[in-house]
């Protein structure tokens, strides 16, 4: 796509007329005028009056009249002496003084000579207007079949001139018959092309996004996914995926969960929805940690939960972070009865996802309860949460006690980011620290979708670029200090200072 500068937008080219350049029909009009211009040299009257030889093109020739005798001729020589005789008489006249003020000096027969003066500026003899003069190699070349515009009309356009049927849309190869027409660079474009080729459409309705009030184009896109949409979607209640953040395209439905949330059909894919599901994931990233050396060795219940009974969860919750703007795992202190996802109902379609309900109750055996992660996430996400949450659990057993938020949720992100880096990334090729510390052995299980690494790649990004103060600067903080000193040194060091090394 040519540069703003070089777009412009023209109205209907210039149209020509009638056009032969056919050497045959130049020759003759060039030799007209070419003898036009010695006879108007040897045509001058004896007065020194030159008069113009009418366009042989424009002049209706009468019929031939009949040979005139000698004194028809003696006529016609007093006649034109006695014109002569006049305008001479004319010319000096003119050159004398004048006498009086006002007044020119004439003759008796300044009406004669009028009347002849008309009549050798009448109708029967027209001005002569010169035809226009073409080069005998003068040819025009049709712009788009490169072929020589022998007849007919033709269209000029920057220098170049076109058969009407050759002047055509570069996007659509159409002709271009509007009024108005678009050019970029040296190829013209419908109007219409042209704004589908350069005009951003919105990806959730598929509509031209609309001009504000300035004249710019204006739209929203998402920093990673790059989806771009008008900026009315925001607050029109168009649904937004719980997971990847992505809203709904028109064409497209999402899978509406029982606690209101929404999911796209990529994370839809690999969702886990009931606790049950998702025990052969918590258990692989438990001996993620163990093959870190940090074994965790009280077992700690593992349950999946709706929105609301994990926010009533976090009010109970003593000292708890919340995460906004919406957490979707914590780890529990507290003795608390907990509403559990215990099994779910299937549906087909689009419809809503129904789920059976069990309400448990939370015994405190050790300094930590449960941990409790929302349900309906995608299989990598979920796993990043718990992940995190089992940092926090093996802080709370190792007793790491009283950190501040920046410390403890910025090192429980970089075990997080860690885990995930090891699913999406191979172990070989992983640029961060986390090369160093093995695979988790759901990574064996065969290689997954590119949808699915996708999502992975999207988790790490929302992770390293999360804006919280807590969670994004002490990520940031803490991940630096692990790449620089190991995971290893900078733990014993929070033991000891409760802070990260400088």
């Amino acid at each position: 796509m040519a540069p703003p500068s070089d777009i412009n937008h023209y109205s209907h080219p210039c149209i020509y007329g009638d056009y032969s350049s056919s050497r045959s029909e130049r020759r003759p009009g060039f030799m007209r005028w070419l003898s036009r211009l010695f006879k108007g040299g040897s045509n001058r009257g004896r007065g020194g009056r030159r008069f113009q030889e009418p366009d042989e093109e424009n002049m209706a020739w009468r019929a031939p009249s009949r040979p005139l005798d000698d004194g028809a001729r003696a006529h016609n020589r007093e006649k034109d002496d006695l014109g002569h005789a006049m305008s001479r008489s004319s010319a000096e006249d003119l050159k004398r003084p004048n006498a009086h003020q006002g007044y020119n000096w004439g003759t008796d027969n300044d009406d004669y000579g009028k009347a002849l003066q008309d009549s050798l500026n009448s109708s029967a003899y027209p001005p002569y207007n010169a035809a226009p003069y073409y080069p005998r190699d003068y040819r025009k070349i049709c712009g788009g079949c490169n072929q020589e515009i022998l007849y007919g009309n033709c269209l000029g356009c920057m220098d170049t001139y076109y058969h009407p049927d050759c002047f055509r849309c570069h996007s659509c190869q159409y002709p271009i018959t509007e009024r108005e027409f678009s050019l970029s660079g040296k190829h013209p474009y419908h109007k219409s092309c042209f704004k589908e080729l350069t005009h951003p459409k919105c990806e959730v309705c598929f509509q031209f996004i609309p001009i504000n009030a300035a004249g710019l184009i204006e739209y929203r896109c998402h920093p990673f996914w790059s989806q771009k949409y008008c900026p009315s979607h925001e607050y029109d209640y168009t649904s937004r995926c719980c997971s990847c953040e992505r809203l709904e395209p028109r064409n497209v439905k999402y899978y509406r969960l029982e606690d209101g949330r929404s999911l796209c059909m990529e994370c839809m894919e690999s969702a886990i929805i009931d606790t049950g599901d998702c025990q052969p994931l918590y258990h692989s990233i438990r001996d993620y940690y163990e093959g870190m050396n940090m074994r965790i060795d009280q077992q700690i219940p593992m349950l999946l939960v709706a929105r609301e009974a994990l926010n009533e969860a976090i009010v109970g919750e003593k000292n708890a972070v919340h995460h906004m703007p919406e957490t979707r795992g914590i780890c529990l202190s507290e003795e608390q009865t907990i509403t559990s996802i215990h099994r779910r109902q299937r549906h087909g379609g689009h419809r809503r996802m129904g789920m059976r309900t069990q309400n448990q109750m939370l015994v405190r055996r050790c300094e930590v309860t449960a941990i409790l992660v929302l349900y309906g996430l995608p299989r990598l996400l979920t796993g990043a949460i718990l992940a995190h949450e089992l940092m926090h659990a093996w802080l709370r057993l190792k007793g790491y006690r009283n950190l501040n938020p920046e410390v403890e949720e910025g090192i429980c992100q970089v075990l997080s980011y860690m885990w995930l880096e090891s699913e999406v990334v191979p172990s070989t090729s992983a640029a961060s620290s986390s090369s160093s510390y093995p695979s988790s052995s759901s990574s064996k299980k065969g290689a997954r979708s590119h949808a699915e690494n996708k999502l992975g790649e999207f988790f790490l990004n929302q992770i390293a670029n999360d804006s919280s103060p807590a969670y994004g600067g002490g990520f940031r903080a803490a991940n630096e200090a692990v790449n620089k000193y190991g995971l290893r040194a900078i733990l014993d060091h929070i033991r000891y200072t409760g802070l990260l090394p400088e």
